[in-house]
Parts: C-alpha cells; sequence; structure tokens
C-alpha cells in the first residue's frame, strides 16, 4: 500500500480509525491477533554448543585431530598436546567471532523506541511500543524516536534525523499533504515517519500503517537474515592448500612406509616414522601462524585509527579492487560549510572548511574586509536569524543546532562578528521554520530601539516576497533583469553542488502588525549564501593512491545527483566518461543488467539499502573483491553481503558496527587506504612463512624418500623429524610475519582472487628449495654414514644437523621474492632472535648428554659443522643471485 499517496480521510477509512479518537480495545486486540507485536524477528538463534562445535568440521581439522590421536597412541605426547591446543584455540577464536556477528540483530532491535504516546478510547496513554498496532494514533515530539511507520496527519515544524535508515545528510522536513508522485523511495516520502528514526524538531502526528517485519527497518533486518557471508579470500586459499598438503603427504608417507617395509624395515618403526612423516608434511602451525599474523597487522592498524573485529578482514582489504564508500562524513568533513556568498550583484569566495573560524572573503584575486558594503549587515543577519550555537571543545568549535545555522555562525566568526554583537539585538518574535513555509523569521530591536525583520530560506520563496534589493549605492527596487541576475547566481551556485540560502530583511516601525501574512512581503533582498559539505583533504591523495593500486573507488550516498557529481569530481573519482545512477534508474534494472554497466559507474545518488546490495551483488559477479562502508542501519545488509564491511566508529549505529569487519576511528576514507596497505603486506607474510614452512616440509619427505628408494637406513628418526616441526619451524615462520614490506605494495595491482596460494613462481620456489633441503641432508647423511657406517647415530645427526641448517638459512631466503641477498638481514630482528633461539636449542638437543639418548643424538666435531655449513647453506645460495622477480 502506498500510504504517502492517500490523504487522511482515505487512511482513516481504510484503517477503521478517526484521528481525534483513536483505536478502542477490542480494536487492538483484534490487531495484535492478526499482526502481531511490533518487533522485528530474527533467525532461529543455533545452540551454542552447535556453533562451537562446527568450528571442527574442516577436513584438514579432522586429519589433524586423528594425527593427534595416533601419536599420543604412540606415546609422543608432546607432538599430541602441541597440535590439540592449536585445534582448540582456532575453535574458540571462531566460535567468539560467529557469536558477535549473530548481535547485529539484537542491535536492530534496540533501535525501535521503548515507549510510545498513543491515542486509544479517546484519551492519551504512554505505552510500550512493542504493544503497537496498524492504525495505532501516535504523537512525536521532539526527541521522541518513531516507534512504527507512520503516515504524517499532523505536523508543526516536524524534522526527522533518518540518516541512519536511509542515508540522508540533513534532517528531514516533513508534513502531512498526500503525494501524488507514483515509486517513491523512503527518502522522498516526506509525509511518512519511519521506525527507528529520531525527531529533532518540531511536533506531529501519525497513524501507524506498518508494525515489526512489515517497516522499512523490518525489510533491512529481513535483508540481513537473508544475506549470506561470503568466505574470504584467504579462507578460500587456506582451505585450498590444506587439501592439496594433505593429499600430497598422504601419498607421500604411505609410499615411504610401504618401501620401507619392502626393504625390510620393522612395520613398527615405519608406521612410527609415517606419522611423524605426515604430522611434518601438514603444517598444523599454520592457522596459528596465519592468527599471529593477523593480530599483529591488527595492532599496527589500531595505531593507524581503525579496529578490525574479524582478522581475515586485514588481508581482504589487500586484495580488495573496488571500495564503495558512503560520501558524507567519510569522504566529506560532514560540517556544512559556506564556501559563496552573493552579495551587491558579485560572487565572493570563502575560504576555510568545516567549523574553523579561520578563513577569509575574496572577490576575485582581491581580499575583502567588513567594509564591503552590505556584507558585514548580510552576516549579522544570518547569525540573528539562527536558533543554534557555537560550543568550544578542546579548543574547536562544534555546532549546538542545526547544520546549516551552524554554517552561517561559523561564517560571521570568519568576519569578526561575535557572539556578543548579537546580544546587542533581541528578539521580539519569531516565526519558526516549517515544511510549508520553507523559511524562518525573527523580529529584532536593537539598542536605539529600532526594529527590523529579518528573514532566511529557500530562494524559490523569498524572491517572490522581495520588492527591493541592496546595491554598494543602497536599497533599490527589484526589476524583472534584477531577479534574472540573482536566479542564475542561484544556478551557478547549484550547478557546483552548494545549497542555496537567501536573506532578506525589512525595516519596522513600533506601530507596524506582526502579523505573519503581512510581515514577511516587500522584503529586501540582502544576497545568497552558498554553503556545501566539503571533502576531507585526505581524502583525495588517498583515492589517487588506491587508484596507482588499481583500486576502484565508487561513491554511494542517498544525497542528490548534483551533489554527488559535484563531490566525486572535486574528489577524481569521477572519470570524464564515467557514469552516475539514480535510485530511480537502479529501480528499472536487475543485478544482471546492473553487472553489464557497474565498471563503467563510479556514482550511485539517492540510493536505499536494497540498491546498495544490489550494487554489491553486481561488483562481486564482475569478479571484484568488494569493500563497502557505511554509518547507517541502512548499509549494514551491504556491509554484511560485502567481502569487507567497513562501519564509521564516530556516526556509525551499532548494527553496522557488529555486520562490519572494520570501523574507523576517524570515520576516514583515508585510513582505508592504510588498511589495504597493511592488508597487502601481511598476505605477502602469509606466503613467506607459508613458502618457508612447505619447503622445509618437502625437504623432510624427499629425504626419507630418496633413503628408501636407494635402499638406505632411515636418515631422520621419528622424535627428530617432530623436533624439527615443532622447534625449526615455529618461531622463525612466527618471526616472517613481522616483516616489513618489500618494495612499494601500492604500485601493484590488486591480487585475482582466484589466484591460488602458490601463484607468482611460489610453488616454483617451494619445490626447488625443498627438493634441495632434501638432497643436501642425504648427501651428508651418505657421507657421513660411509665415513664411519658402523656408527649410525652420527650419520643422523648430521643429517638432523644438516637439514635445521639448511632450514635456518632458507628462513632468510624467504624474506625476499628475489633472492638471500636483496634484503638486510638485520631489518628483522625478531628473525635474527628465532634463528638464534633454535639454533641454541640444537645445540643443547646434540651436546647435552642427557637429551643425547631421547634424540638420538652424539656430539659433532669442527669438520662436522664445516660441512654442515656448507652443504647447509647450498640451496639458498644457488639461487641467490636469481633477482629477477617471478
Amino acid at each position: 500500500m502506498k500510504w504517502y499517496q492517500l490523504d487522511v480521510e482515505r487512511i482513516e477509512q481504510k484503517l477503521h480509525v478517526t484521528a481525534n479518537r483513536g483505536l478502542t480495545d477490542k480494536q487492538v486486540e483484534q490487531r495484535r491477533k492478526q499482526y502481531g507485536e511490533n518487533v522485528l524477528e530474527a533467525q532461529k538463534q543455533t545452540s551454542r554448543w552447535l556453533i562451537f562445535l562446527k568450528q571442527f568440521q574442516d577436513f584438514m581439522v579432522l586429519v589433524l585431530l586423528a594425527a593427534t590421536l595416533i601419536a599420543g597412541l604412540l606415546g609422543e605426547y608432546i607432538d599430541a598436546i602441541a597440535i590439540m591446543v592449536i585445534v582448540l584455540v582456532n575453535g574458540v577464536i571462531g566460535f567468539f567471532q560467529e557469536q558477535k556477528a549473530e548481535k547485529s540483530l539484537e542491535k536492530l532491535k534496540e533501535l525501535s523506541a521503548p515507549m510510545a504516546h498513543v491515542l486509544r478510547n479517546g484519551h492519551w496513554e504512554k505505552i510500550s511500543s512493542r504493544d503497537i498496532v496498524i492504525g495505532d494514533i501516535v504523537r512525536l515530539q521532539s526527541g521522541d524516536r518513531v516507534p512504527a511507520d507512520l503516515r504524517i496527519v499532523q505536523s508543526s515544524s516536524l524534522e526527522t534525523e533518518e540518516s541512519a535508515l536511509t542515508g540522508e545528510s540533513l534532517p528531514v522536513t516533513k508534513h502531512a499533504t498526500a503525494i501524488t508522485a507514483d515509486e517513491l523511495d523512503p527518502q522522498d516520502q516526506a509525509n511518512m515517519g519511519f521506525m527507528g528514526t529520531m525527531v529533532t524538531r518540531g511536533s506531529g502526528i501519525g497513524i501507524v500503517v506498518g508494525t515489526g517485519m512489515d517497516t522499512v527497518m523490518g525489510q533491512i533486518a529481513s535483508l540481513m537474515v537473508n544475506t549470506k557471508k561470503l568466505p574470504t579470500p584467504l579462507e578460500r586459499k587456506l582451505a585450498e592448500l590444506g587439501k592439496i598438503l594433505i593429499f600430497v603427504s598422504l601419498i607421500l608417507t604411505a609410499l615411504v612406509v610401504i618401501l620401507g617395509v619392502i626393504q625390510g624395515h620393522q612395520i613398527y618403526h615405519m608406521f612410527l616414522a609415517g606419522v611423524s612423516l605426515a604430522v611434518a608434511a601438514i603444517p598444523e602451525g599454520l592457522p596459528a601462524i596465519v592468527t599471529v599474523a593477523l593480530a599483529l597487522g591488527v595492532q599496527r592498524m589500531i595505531r593507524r585509527k581503525a579496529i578490525v573485529r574479524k582478522l581475515s578482514a586485514v588481508e581482504t582489504l589487500g586484495c580488495a579492487s573496488v571500495i564503495c564508500s558512503d560520501k558524507t562524513g567519510t569522504m566529506t568533513e560532514n560540517k556544512m560549510t559556506v564556501k559563496e556568498i552573493y552579495v551587491n550583484g558579485n560572487h565572493l569566495y570563502v575560504t576555510g572548511d568545516g567549523y574553523d573560524t579561520r578563513g577569509d572573503y575574496f572577490l576575485g584575486e582581491r581580499k575583502v574586509n567588513e567594509e564591503h558594503p552590505n556584507l558585514e549587515s548580510m552576516l549579522l543577519y544570518g547569525m540573528l536569524c539562527n536558533n543554534s550555537s557555537l560550543q568550544v571543545k578542546k579548543g574547536k568549535y562544534l555546532v549546538d543546532g542545526d547544520p546549516t545555522d551552524g554554517a552561517l555562525l561559523i561564517a560571521a566568526r570568519k568576519m569578526g562578528i561575535s557572539a556578543s554583537e548579537g546580544e546587542r539585538y533581541r528578539v521580539v518574535k519569531e516565526l519558526p521554520f516549517d515544511s510549508d513555509r520553507k523559511r524562518m523569521s525573527v523580529v529584532v530591536e536593537d539598542d536605539n530601539q529600532m526594529r527590523f525583520l529579518v528573514t532566511k530560506g529557500a530562494p524559490e520563496v523569498l524572491l517572490p516576497r522581495c520588492s527591493f534589493h541592496v546595491q554598494e549605492h543602497g536599497r533599490q527596487v527589484m526589476k524583472e533583469q534584477d531577479k534574472g541576475r540573482i536566479e542564475q547566481a542561484i544556478n551557478h551556485m547549484a550547478n557546483k553542488a552548494m545549497r542555496t540560502l537567501a536573506i532578506g530583511m525589512k525595516p519596522l516601525s513600533k506601530e507596524d502588525s506582526l502579523d505573519a501574512p503581512l510581515l514577511e512581503n516587500d522584503l529586501t533582498f540582502f544576497g545568497l549564501y552558498g554553503m556545501i559539505d566539503p571533502p576531507r583533504k585526505e581524502v583525495k591523495p588517498a583515492i589517487e593512491e588506491c587508484r596507482q593500486a588499481g583500486i576502484k573507488t565508487v561513491m554511494i550516498t542517498g544525497d542528490h545527483v548534483k551533489t554527488a557529481r559535484a563531490i566525486a569530481e572535486n574528489l577524481n573519482i569521477l572519470p570524464e566518461n564515467g557514469k552516475v545512477l539514480e535510485g530511480r534508474q537502479l529501480n528499472q534494472m536487475s543485478v544482471s543488467e546492473l553487472e553489464d554497466i557497474i565498471d563503467d559507474t563510479y556514482v550511485f545518488a539517492r540510493v536505499t539499502p536494497e540498491h546498495k546490495l544490489k550494487i554489491v551483488k553486481a561488483f562481486q559477479q564482475r569478479g571484484h573483491v568488494v569493500a563497502m562502508t557505511g554509518d547507517g542501519v541502512n548499509d549494514a545488509p551491504a556491509i554484511k553481503a560485502s567481502d569487507i564491511g567497513i562501519s564509521m566508529g564516530r556516526s556509525g549505529t551499532d548494527v553496522t558496527k557488529e555486520a562490519s569487519s572494520l570501523i574507523l576511528m576517524d570515520d576516514n576514507f583515508a585510513t582505508i587506504k592504510s588498511a589495504i596497505k597493511e592488508g597487502r603486506n601481511i598476505y605477502e607474510n602469509i606466503r613467506k612463512f607459508i613458502r618457508y614452512i612447505l619447503a622445509s616440509n618437502v625437504g623432510e619427505i624427499l629425504v626419507m624418500l630418496f633413503a628408501m628408494l636407494l635402499a638406505l637406513p632411515l636418515p631422520l628418526v621419528p622424535v627428530q623429524i617432530l623436533w624439527v616441526n615443532l622447534v625449526t619451524d615455529g618461531l622463525p615462520a612466527m618471526a616472517l610475519g613481522m616483516d616489513k614490506a618489500e618494495g612499494d605494495s601500492m604500485r601493484r595491482k590488486p591480487r585475482d582472487p582466484k589466484e591460488g596460494v602458490f601463484a607468482n613462481g611460489l610453488g616454483y620456489r617451494i619445490v626447488t628449495r625443498g627438493f634441495l633441503i632434501g638432497t643436501v641432508t642425504l648427501i651428508t647423511f651418505m657421507l657421513a654414514y660411509q665415513d664411519n657406517p658402523d656408527n649410525l647415530i652420527y650419520a643422523q645427526t648430521v643429517a638432523f644437523t644438516t637439514l635445521v641448517m639448511s632450514q635456518l638459512i632458507h628462513v632468510f631466503d624467504c624474506r625476499s621474492e628475489h633472492s638471500v641477498f636483496a634484503r638486510n638481514p638485520f631489518e628483522n630482528m625478531y628473525l635474527v632472535m628465532a634463528v638464534l633461539s633454535s639454533l641454541l636449542l640444537l645445540l643443547v638437543v646434540i651436546y647435552w648428554e642427557p637429551l643425547q639418548p631421547i634424540f638420538h643424538t652424539t656430539a659433532l666435531s669442527l669438520r662436522d659443522w664445516m660441512l654442515i655449513l656448507v652443504f647447509g647453506s647450498l640451496p639458498s645460495v644457488l639461487f641467490g643471485f636469481n633477482t629477477k622477480r617471478r
């Protein structure tokens, strides 16, 4: 039902209610049974135990648990406990993340008003908002939260704050008149009040036409319930990697066991060796190391004024190819600012942004002061006809009241007109702004008891009431050509996306009537204010840096097309042939139709929550990784559906914050750029330790496989394999996660989300380094075994030490995509300390006699160490001169 098109009498007939008596108790009971309570419904809550158990459904986790059980049965308790702890920690993290995500709908419920004033049986009552039914008559006053969707039937200067719902940056004026236009979106339905919005000014009465899930807020809740969260690129890559590793490791370990049994080794020993190799091949520490790397990135992001709610979010930003950003407050200051004044037939330009009182007035290149004709008077009138005030907090001005009124006060301050100037005038009468009049007037009296009227309002309303206008030489009669020049000035400002406000005055005597119809006629036109919400200074270079990084920035806003286009052009978002789409055009398109043109579209204006969701889906279907920003409830479904949702810390609602992955503490687009840079670095670090761990694991498996093929004794015993897996692989891999970015990460294009973990030569490097590590370990084993065939423990100690040393040298090779010589090894002192720690533990295992029987080691000579260091460095040195990036 299009309630906004119906007049009040027709609505009363349809809902069987009268606005002066309200519903009866019997009607209320019937309607509650028919429509239910006025609450937002959520999905059925899943049991916490089921959510927790769901964290262990991953195939890699199940294999690790099986390996843990076998290791425990075979007496390898240290390894079993380590794996179990890692699996449990990751399960707990996943459980709490999922619990937090489900709270977003609960926050939506809290946005409905707790209490409401309704008319029933001819008497006003205060009831819980959940008891409201369709047809109830509701009274609204300033400060109230609208309890349901209402058709306004009475309005007295009524304004509501709908930015959280529709994206509008300014309060919306409401009226009671039917609107004949068809297919209006909620932000254009000026005779409707919507659940969850705030009354910021005036009062009114409305008839409830929608409750619970049948409200606009309910539609958003429904979108959130039905929107599926896609796995992040990192989650997809790790799942893919896990399957590959499990498949390869099981085949290779089975091969090693079978060959060993065929060659006469005991089944028990070969089975134990096979389990050890399986555990070594599957990097069970990988999820923990990824978590540590992401957590370190989170700490760095906090210092950059961003809070990461989901660890994978930082990495996902690193491969973002599209940023869909809100305009107001994110790209702009969210502070209305007077940028231009039209007075005496001239355009004066005003410097300074936001609520900073520093600024100057210029006529062309010439700076003007308070002596410029009529300028000081015009600024004074704007200050007098005003209901806002300026507050100072921590040395900065804040506006208490309407942002537009605040802009006029700041403009006066820039000319040196202080609040004390206004105190010389006493307000005799005020005619407040309302949606029908579109103007505000005050009658003021100065120290000399001289009275005059000041009127401000929409130019199209004020201009017909002006009989005179001021020029440099005084007041003159308004002629048609004068009105034409003023209208040209209005169009000039409108084309620059400025909101225009006209100022007029009228001298009065004590005998003049103060009746409104006569009072606001025969005005003298003084001038026009042109104001805009200015872009943030740091946003333009941030957008340019994103463009160089191959990331497209798209503006999505509830504001008008002209405003959106002007801001987009100012920030260099909109290229010469770029498209701008309105919400009404999106209404006529399917997702597939939008998909065909979305790569050429850079600005979306006058959009609804459904539009935002459609935009995100269209980009995703084009293969993009989408980052979506927002602050209002209307943004929450799109934020949840995007690859990475970003909410505003200052202006954002709780619903949006709970649905998002990243919260910007400063509401600043430039912070997103910093997050992208951090995300790219984190992914590179993840690739580094995947390269290190897998090359090491390949070396461990191959040395055993080659020994079996050559009918040699086992070069490594199971406990040595497990020691390498737990000690040598762990600490250096974690230290790689603290590495700084190599080169300029923001000069490269985003990764293809379909790109595998082993892309760009990583798989080649893992196999070649792993092959060499296995080969040199086997060679040193064979040399030591030939030298002393009666002492197998000596040969195994040499092989064990060579394997560890080749890995510890190889970790420095992993820091660069170029070569081991490309970076200073002391840039990452965490890595240096990790390697020294592993080396110290190795020496303890080799030389401390109580541990020698446990780890099957014996003391080595200086000659042995020379052999080990030469062969251990070969895998890295052989590729050290290949400086070409693969």
